[in-house]
């Protein structure tokens, strides 16, 4: 199909959806988990983590989008079709913006040591990576660019109207434009951290030996290390398919179409929430020690509640916290 032509749709199959509803509860749980956590723990509320958070909102809202599209897997430009792929497109954007807008803020916390420059940036990357999605979107809306693409670059779920001549250029703008500058600008930031760590880190070694050759020490370098390598890896990674089906519908190749890619493209999309949870979360040992914690205080709760006839015992069981003094003195390897 060339790009002027008409879309024939790109059939969704049963087996296609139930993994891609499944990639977005699980992007919808993780999301969640992200915001409950920082909401839980005080002293967990760094300014990184802040931003994880409102990174976490577009996921969470993109997630839900994606459900309702993947569910109803349009056929047509119905109203909810419309409301649809305005929301998914606002919160898609918006998820690029804040993306990078963490990783501009580690770099200039970490390479140019300024905390205060850092800090004074959080304002513009709300009025951007708010402002920027939206403005797109009502303007999308309004010249009636959103609607049904026949799931050529989608899975189910609606964005830009494939019966829109000009329906290339509004993918570029409500999406892939972004898509694009993130794929260049994240990989370049972490690189740029990762030289000025491993630069710190062997001047200092040249001056404490002991430092350098502490157990401890290399642990918690190499787990911060390995995860400013996977953050870029791990959002090319995901997003690569939906720009492979994008690139392949500008050349006319019915490989996009390829069930394969149709699935990666799917998870690709939606399952962001889920990754940053396992990264910032789940293999983040203060906050995975303190989940388990809590698992294991209302597990003890529970059963100390069977074997007790006063209930107000059992309650003190339960919310009697593990381990606070660990949980403070640890240092935070995620932020």
């Amino acid at each position: 199909m060339a790009v002027g032509e008409q879309a024939e749709g790109t059939v969704v199959h049963v087996y296609e959806q139930v993994v891609i509803l499944l990639s977005c509860v699980f992007s919808f749980l993780g999301s969640l988990l992200i915001i409950c956590t920082y909401a839980t723990w005080r002293d967990l509320r760094t300014t990184p983590r802040k931003l994880l958070v409102f990174l976490s909102v577009s996921d969470l809202l993109s997630a839900l989008s994606y459900f309702y599209g993947v569910l109803k897997d349009f056929t047509s430009n119905t109203r909810d079709c419309i409301a649809q792929g305005a929301i998914s497109t606002f919160a898609n954007t918006s998820s690029f913006f804040w993306t990078v807008a963490i990783a501009i803020y580690l770099y200039i916390l970490i390479v140019k040591a300024s905390q205060r420059l850092a800090d004074s940036l959080v304002l513009y990357f709300h009025l951007i990576s708010w402002g920027v999605p939206l403005a797109i979107t009502v303007a999308a809306l309004a010249l009636q660019k959103i609607g049904y693409d026949a799931s050529e670059v989608s899975v189910g779920w609606c964005w830009v109207s494939i019966q829109q001549d000009d329906h290339v250029l509004w993918m570029l703008l409500t999406g892939k434009i972004w898509e694009f500058l993130a794929y260049l600008t994240l990989p370049v930031l972490y690189i740029l951290i990762k030289i000025h760590i491993h630069k710190a880190h062997a001047a200092l070694s040249e001056y404490r030996p002991i430092l350098a050759t502490s157990p401890t020490s290399q642990s918690m370098s190499s787990i911060a290390d390995r995860k400013l390598t996977l953050i870029p890896i791990i959002f090319i990674a995901l997003r690569m398919w939906s720009t492979v089906r994008f690139l392949l519908l500008l050349t006319g190749s019915p490989a996009r179409q390829n069930p394969v890619l149709v699935i990666l493209h799917g998870i690709g999309n939606t399952f962001q929430g889920a990754a940053n949870c396992i990264m910032f979360v789940l293999c983040t040992r203060p906050v995975r020690a303190r989940l388990i914690a809590v698992l294991c205080c209302r597990s003890r709760g529970s059963q100390s509640s069977s074997d007790t006839l006063s209930q107000r015992t059992a309650q003190t069981h339960t919310d009697e916290p593990s381990s606070p003094h660990t949980w403070e003195e640890e240092e935070e390897e995620g932020d």
